[in-house]
């Protein structure tokens, strides 16, 4: 249990510093994507495998990209970079598109149809590597999707990046019952950081909380930070 959110932030004012966070604990040189079909409710699922040299089957990724209806892609750089950071920690991950997003069937689902998809996606990578540890990881929109599937599949870990808790009813779904990391920027023009930093702070159990300063909602000039954020979570709790 946490009975408190751990809040941090990570200081962009020592490159020296960061860079070696991001290093720390980077175990696997990256492999190019291999392109899959993943069997979903509403038709193929268009998704990228990438799986580090080396990879021992302990632990893999499903990663969630932003808003199907504003240009949200599992090309997205936030979600490409995460995936990059959870594969350096020595994990296979699964980036994937939405319904009607690329060459994925059907059409949006306002979060109904798009978790059917991500269960999907995790039932596939369960499958295909099992015995493996599941973290979830989703961006903005995304990260929604993965705050709903981390109470429905055996997830070990949880990283919601720029939830966008003012837009969609985080509070109608069970809390996340395993570590659970919050990446958030401070000059975020989309989602506001007070309301991240007080939805956080009253979410029980509590996750830990990092704030990039001077972080916008895509990280521009931050994607460093946000690798380091993200290989944190998973350094801190194995």
């Amino acid at each position: 249990m946490r009975p408190w959110c751990s809040t941090w932030s990570l200081s962009t004012s020592d490159p020296v510093a960061v860079a070696d966070t991001v290093n720390a604990v980077t175990r696997s040189p990256f492999r190019p994507p291999a392109p899959e079909r993943v069997a979903g409710p509403a038709g193929p699922i268009e998704a990228l495998v990438e799986v580090p040299e080396g990879f021992d089957g302990r632990a893999i990724a499903v990663v969630c990209h932003p808003h199907p209806l504003f240009g949200g892609t599992m090309q997205n750089k936030v979600v490409h970079m995460t995936a990059r950071a959870l594969q350096e920690t020595g994990m296979a991950t699964l980036r994937f598109n939405f319904r009607g997003v690329g060459a994925s069937a059907g059409s949006f689902d306002d979060g109904r149809g798009e978790t059917d998809d991500a269960l999907a996606a995790c039932d596939y990578a369960l499958a295909r590597w099992p015995g493996s540890a599941l973290t979830l990881a989703g961006f903005s929109f995304g990260s929604f999707v993965a705050f709903k599937v981390a109470s429905l599949r055996p997830a070990v870990r949880l990283y919601t990046i720029a939830p966008p808790v003012k837009r969609f009813d985080f509070d109608l779904h069970p809390v996340p019952s395993v570590p659970w990391t919050v990446i958030q920027g401070d000059r975020d023009e989309l989602v506001e950081h007070d309301a991240v930093v007080a939805w956080a702070a009253a979410a029980r159990p509590a996750p830990t909380l990092v704030t990039i300063p001077g972080g916008e909602h895509f990280f521009h000039g931050r994607l460093n930070e946000l690798m380091a954020a993200v290989k944190s979570g998973v350094d801190d709790r194995g």
